[in-house]
């Protein structure tokens, strides 16, 4: 439980506020002081984490001396290190999914167990494209360029936005239903209660998730594979930027010119100042809904000039915690920042309003026009890459 809820934070790692739980003499100097409130919002570890008969289970250890056996040093918890998030886990969802049936390559639609949730996924064909926009493209940044072919292997990837009606599934472990017990879905690490209601009052049912850092987009990814039993994970840019092109070459999948725009996006121009329900515009050639505009799309890479010296569309893999690409545009943006190549940063300013301290590391309450999607490799990776894609450093942020 120590391992799971509390050394995260309180490790030979991070050890914030001074405290230590991952040792005999660090528990010995902070028993007294070992907050262990109900299950609720503001309780130590956050609400979500503990179950009450696992609180009481913890005091009732403390209260008996906190017994520990020799030379014993507790894992750091927390994604990409150990505990709840380790290796082992990994592996187990991993077989998981390399047991369930391959599935043919088509379109299909699958509900979250033990809800009534469904999501739809699209296949989107292997192939080559140009990545990157022309100098002479309308709204042209040096940051899209130079323009480079790079092959995609295929995929599929989801037919819009995460939505609350989804996501919410993951953030509130009570709403999620679970009648029986997985170890896996346990296991993985969810978001700690938000202390403000993360849709600014713009709509839940039907609408898109919103102000998620990328590591919530990780953990959720991981979550919806050990509930399935498919590998999930955010997108790449190249496949993101593959998959809105859908073939076309222009500023925008149906032409250069931002006027036919409004049939297939949300942006300042139609959307009233807020977002809109997903799928409720024209989708791309492959089948996509909203790939621009309405919520700007977390991708797995990092931000940075590309080719980068990697093999081109190559997955640029986390070094740091800012920036990572993100992609779309969103209903507050200009037709010409919801091009197909357009790229933004991430930066830890979308989380400046944040009373908490530390920051969360769940939420970027600064970024209402964030979202995400998933997509589903074909060919199933070895473990080190799921690890990697669900752990890439970012929950380390605060």
């Amino acid at each position: 439980m120590l391992e799971q809820n509390c050394t995260g934070c309180h490790g030979g790692i991070r050890q914030l506020g001074g405290v230590r739980l991952d040792t005999s003499s660090g528990m010995e100097k902070t028993k007294p002081n070992v907050v262990l409130a109900s299950v609720e919002s503001g309780s130590m570890p956050p609400g979500e984490r503990m179950t009450a008969a696992e609180q009481s289970a913890l005091r009732e250890w403390v209260r008996a001396g906190a017994v520990w056996p020799a030379n014993l040093v507790l894992e750091t918890g927390g994604a990409g290190v150990g505990g709840a998030d380790n290796m082992a886990l990994v592996r187990r969802i991993r077989e998981k999914v390399v047991s369930a049936p391959a599935g043919d390559v088509k379109p299909y639609t699958a509900k979250i167990p033990n809800s009534d949730v469904t999501f739809q996924m699209v296949p989107i064909p292997g192939g080559e494209f140009r990545m990157g926009t022309p100098d002479s493209e309308k709204g042209h940044r040096k940051d899209e360029g130079p323009v480079h072919a790079v092959k995609v292997e295929p995929f599929w990837m989801s037919a819009h936005e995460v939505t609350w009606d989804e996501y919410r599934l993951f953030m509130f472990a009570k709403q999620a239903g679970e009648t029986t017990k997985d170890e896996r879905v346990d296991a993985v690490s969810r978001p700690t209660r938000p202390y403000v209601e993360m849709s600014f009052g713009m709509g839940i049912n039907g609408f898109p998730a919103i102000s998620m850092t990328q590591h919530a987009a990780n953990k959720y990814a991981q979550w919806l594979s050990a509930k399935t039993g498919q590998f999930y994970r955010l997108p790449t840019e190249a496949e993101w930027e593959y998959a809105c092109r859908a073939g076309s070459t222009t500023a925008y999948p149906s032409g250069d010119d931002p006027k036919q725009l409004g049939e297939y996006a949300w942006f300042d121009d139609n959307a009233d100042g807020k977002y809109q329900k997903v799928a409720a515009k024209k989708p791309n050639a492959w089948g996509l809904y909203d790939m621009l505009g309405n919520v700007m799309e977390w991708t797995l890479d990092q931000y940075g000039s590309y080719p980068a010296g990697a093999p081109a569309g190559a997955w640029v893999k986390s070094t740091k915690s800012y920036p990572h690409a993100v992609r779309g545009g969103n209903w507050a943006d200009g037709a010409e920042k919801c091009r197909c190549g357009t790229r933004v940063p991430s930066d830890a300013s979308w989380k400046m309003q944040d009373p908490q301290l530390p920051k969360s590391i769940w939420y970027h309450t600064d970024a209402q026009w964030l979202g995400f999607r998933l997509v589903r490799p074909v060919k199933v990776p070895g473990e080190d890459e799921m690890f990697a894609a669900w752990n890439n450093g970012v929950e380390r942020d605060r």
